[in-house]
């Protein structure tokens, strides 16, 4: 790969060239590689901002597909300023010379590749005959969930609960769903998804069907829960066990014994628990952006 100049590529431009029915194979193969140590990934960089409450991440890896980093903003008490919580800026370069190839947004490409790799564990370790999912949370990530869930799995019914009723109601018209009560929502679903910007518990493991599949996105910080420990108790999978270790409240809080990194399981080289009540504990990693950088630079300068 040569560039005299970097490509830039702001949100609109990445949203031309991301497709979320590639994306999701694309962050198989490199959880797959992840996990089987093809990638050199430092677990991230935060630096605290507070006031007002806010991180940076830095985020670099290098793939068997592609070199680069991630830096990330991270301010809840931006839903207050009507702007998003999280912007992410990507810088992606040649792993042969070094040289940069392109800068883009990484927005969109944080939003889409989170649920890409939902719906990844979603194919893998929910009921082939998953008729119920239920979302906790209403902002970006619930849409984009229930975008990425509904090409894995063909649900009949979709509950969404939010802390804020009217989120609720409105995210519930415009993809189909019912609005309801977490617990309501919970109780009887064959998959969850957990996005909120909450630092306590949102989902209780007595709510649980038994052989429910759970997303669990947000409480991304070591002291932040989404997930009692009774939920926490089941099946626990990971995208990387050093991070979950470093960054997961519900998995340090807890004390949950991680069960496998998604990647082992993808790969076949754990068995993925078909009948467990199994929990996804997601937190994000450089190589699913890395993967996703490289789907939207390829298409951009494809001829």
């Amino acid at each position: 790969m040569k560039s005299d100049n970097p490509l830039y590529l702001n949100e609109e431009h990445v949203r031309k060239h991301l497709r979320m029915a590639e994306l999701i194979p694309a962050m198989e193969k490199a959880l797959i590689e992840f996990s089987a140590g093809k990638v050199t990934q430092p677990v991230r960089s935060v630096i605290n901002v507070d006031p007002p409450g806010g991180f940076l991440g830095l985020m670099p890896a290098l793939t068997p597909d592609g070199l680069g980093l991630k830096a990330v903003t991270f301010y809840p008490s931006n839903v207050e300023r009507c702007i998003p919580t999280h912007m992410a800026t990507i810088f992606l370069v040649d792993p042969e010379t070094g040289v940069p190839l392109a800068i883009m947004d990484g927005r969109l490409i944080t939003q889409m590749r989170t649920a890409a790799v939902s719906a990844a564990a979603t194919k893998l370790l929910a009921s082939r005959d998953a008729k119920v999912f239920a979302i906790l949370g209403s902002g970006v990530q619930a849409r984009s969930h229930a975008e990425a869930l509904r090409l894995v799995r063909n649900f009949e019914e979709i509950r969404v609960w939010s802390p804020t009723c009217e989120h609720a109601e409105h995210l519930a018209k415009e993809i189909g769903a019912k609005s309801m009560s977490a617990e309501e929502a919970v109780r009887g679903a064959d998959v969850v998804v957990t996005a909120t910007n909450s630092k306590t518990p949102v989902l209780k493991g007595s709510w649980l069907k038994a052989g429910c599949h759970v997303n669990a996105i947000g409480a991304c910080r070591p002291d932040w829960r989404e997930l009692d420990d009774e939920a926490m108790s089941n099946v626990v999978f990971v995208d990387s066990r050093e991070g979950a270790l470093k960054e997961s409240g519900d998995v340090i809080l807890s004390g949950a014994k991680i069960y496998a990194e998604l990647g082992e399981a993808l790969a076949g080289k754990v068995p993925s628990r078909p009948n467990a009540t199994t929990i996804f504990k997601s937190l994000g990693m450089a190589v699913e952006d890395i993967a996703a950088t490289m789907l939207v630079y390829r298409s951009a300068t494809r001829r």
